[in-house]
């Protein structure tokens, strides 16, 4: 098992609501193709770098987890295509 971390950006727009179902689902599909959540670290709304998409902030979050090493591009590929996503950004962690 490798330990990854997945760094996320949400609309900063969006609900708390959405914000929430969105980080339940990255979560999902981190179980579903057979990696396990080791910790979630919530940032906040923070100030982008530069301007994405006409945006100016979002939220950050940091998901830590364990998995084989097909686990991070299946969740990649589902990651792409959610809309409250702006950017993400999956690296493997050093032993």
């Amino acid at each position: 098992m490798n330990k990854y971390e997945l760094a996320i950006v949400l609309n900063a727009k969006s609900e708390d609501e959405v914000r929430v179902a969105a980080l339940e689902k990255v979560k999902e599909y981190i179980t579903r193709f057979g990696g396990t959540v080791t910790n979630v670290d919530e940032w906040g709304k923070k100030r982008l770098a530069y301007e994405i998409q006409k945006m100016k902030e979002g939220f950050y979050y940091f998901i830590q987890f364990e998995s084989n090493s097909d686990c991070p591009n299946e969740v990649e590929k589902n990651i792409r295509i959610m809309e409250t996503v702006i950017r993400y950004l999956c690296v493997r962690q050093d032993a």
